[in-house]
């Protein structure tokens, strides 16, 4: 394999600076609010010109790209949507056009993850050139995740192309470690209806905010009797947005509703985690204080609606399964320093394939999650070609 690995490194650098510019075309393309159909065009105009046997749109708008028919299936999937640019005043730089810097790719989307396609891409073409896909039906699908992790993968397997592949590449950045899980998440919200009066007749309403105060008091406080988890960590809980309904700002609201990210480890349960929060609204607000699970039903841009529960379970694998094992050994035959396998403090599209779908898993992806969603969205080019070769060796390491 040290031979194949030369030869894979060789064929990297040659396509280095093709790599690169790959790279900046797809992260020049805004691909907001999964808005990601003019960026697919572009990743999928790189396939086509790399001889992938079948370059596609799915129903929902995400892109496919496929090598070979073989038995064996794998995916390498790259969300290619990205968070917003929040104020453009807090950039430096223009967010899309990015600058680089000390070999530093500075821009939005680097990190979080367009930066695991060019990789990915070439990655699987080299391979293909060299022989290593024999046996294998092999994906790219860069789609959509920052709205709802899960979701794009869910339609992969359930709707289109119907597929349901033997191992998953996920390239959400990682440092350029191997990783094996990460915790699961419940989305909820809490509301509270009231009875609207005016201002200087306060007296006549029922103020829907002050009854979900003493359960926001309680979601603070609660996270130390969170459970815990050697690998996965400690359970967390933070009320991440709240909504009003009041008919001015000189009158008693009517509604207020408080929302939920609930981040649950190995060890918690969905119905466990909605009583610890039952238990948080007092018994004379119980009749008018509800707490819901949230559910994802928004139409993609090409119209496409596919209903899911937000809820997503945590997932790990231990460090001798198969597929952690070999991403281990494809570190190690490219060349980067040793390492243990690690973890994602942040969700993946792995709570579906592994959390849901029970699809083995790994992470393996240029940049650093702390950049992530930032003004300082970051990859070192580098690691972003260096990432090419692992794409490229690492089916040939799971065959038999």
């Amino acid at each position: 394999m040290s031979d194949t690995a030369s030869k894979i490194q060789k064929q990297v650098e040659e396509k280095r600076e093709d790599i690169i510019e790959f790279l900046r075309e797809i992260v020049a393309i805004p691909s907001m609010e999964s808005q990601i159909g003019k960026v697919g065009e572009r990743v999928q105009a790189e396939m086509k010109k790399l001889g992938f046997d079948e370059v596609r749109f799915d129903k929902m708008g995400n892109t496919i790209g496929r090598i070979g028919n073989g038995e064996k299936v794998m995916v390498y999937d790259s969300h290619i949507d990205t968070v917003g640019i929040g104020d453009p005043a807090s950039w430096s730089w223009d967010p899309f056009e990015g600058k680089i810097e000390d070999g530093i790719f500075y821009a939005r989307g680097t990190c979080d993850e367009k930066a695991s396609t060019p990789g990915m891409i070439y990655g699987l073409a080299i391979a293909r050139d060299l022989g290593l896909l024999d046996g294998w039906t092999v994906y790219y699908f860069g789609n959509m995740e920052e709205w709802c992790d899960g979701i794009a993968p869910n339609t992969f397997v359930e709707v289109d192309p119907k597929v349901k592949p033997d191992f998953v590449v996920i390239g959400e950045p990682t440092k350029m470690l191997t990783y094996r899980g990460h915790k699961g998440r419940l989305e909820m919200k809490v509301t509270a209806k009231g009875k609207s009066a005016h201002a200087a007749s306060n007296h006549l309403g029922d103020n829907a905010i002050y009854k979900l105060l003493p359960v926001i008091a309680g979601i603070r406080d609660l996270e130390p009797q969170l459970g815990d988890h050697e690998f996965l960590g400690h359970g967390k809980i933070t009320v991440s947005d709240m909504h009003v309904k009041t008919p001015s700002i000189n009158a008693v609201p009517d509604e207020a509703v408080i929302f939920i990210d609930r981040r649950m480890t190995f060890g918690e349960t969905k119905e466990g985690v909605k009583k610890q929060i039952e238990d948080l609204i007092p018994a004379e607000f119980k009749d008018t204080v509800k707490l819901e699970e949230l559910f994802y039903d928004e139409p993609s841009y090409t119209g496409f609606v596919f209903p899911v529960d937000k809820y997503f379970p945590a997932w790990a694998y231990d460090e001798d399964h198969p597929l952690v094992e070999a991403g281990q050994k494809a570190r190690q035959l490219v060349g980067l320093p040793d390492a243990p396998s690690g973890k994602w403090n942040f969700s993946t599209n792995g709570i579906y394939w592994a959390g849901k779908a029970g699809i083995p898993s790994i992470g393996f992806g240029p940049g650093d999650e702390e950049t992530a969603h930032t003004v300082n969205d970051s990859v070192s080019l580098d690691d972003m070609v260096k990432a090419t070769e692992f794409y490229a060796i690492l089916p040939s390491l799971l065959v038999g």
